[in-house]
């Protein structure tokens, strides 16, 4: 029985063993000349002019709460609209409610001033 489970055990140690090699390796052949310019912040090709840990506003926070909230719920239409035709009418009014309930939290968030970036 437990020779049934060889392979696993050596794919296994593949993996954890090319995983360290990866992780590993580049800092032991790799050179490390440091200088000052290599130390400095670097992002998006730009020397960073200002703090890096200042303070986002909350509308940004709630808007991209809001957008992965209702991507997340349009993700639940494609396997409704893939097994529809072998579903027919059973899912389409469970589906409808969904749809209106999306709809009416979208009209709500937008009727309370989420979605507006300014004010």
């Amino acid at each position: 029985m437990a020779i049934d489970y060889l392979p696993l055990l050596i794919l296994v140690i593949i993996a954890i063993g090319f995983g360290a090699i990866a992780v590993i390796g580049p800092s032991l052949l790799g050179p490390s000349r440091q200088n000052k310019q290599k130390l400095e912040p670097y992002e998006s090709g730009m020397i960073p002019f200002a703090d890096a840990r200042r303070r986002f506003p909350i509308k940004y926070y709630m808007v991209a709460m809001l957008f992965l909230l209702f991507d997340i719920e349009v993700l639940f239409l494609y396997p409704w609209a893939v097994t529809l035709r072998e579903l027919r009418w059973q899912a389409f009014a469970p589906m409808g409610f969904f749809l209106i309930l999306l709809v009416f939290g979208f009209l709500y968030e937008w009727k309370k001033g989420a979605l507006r970036w300014e004010d």
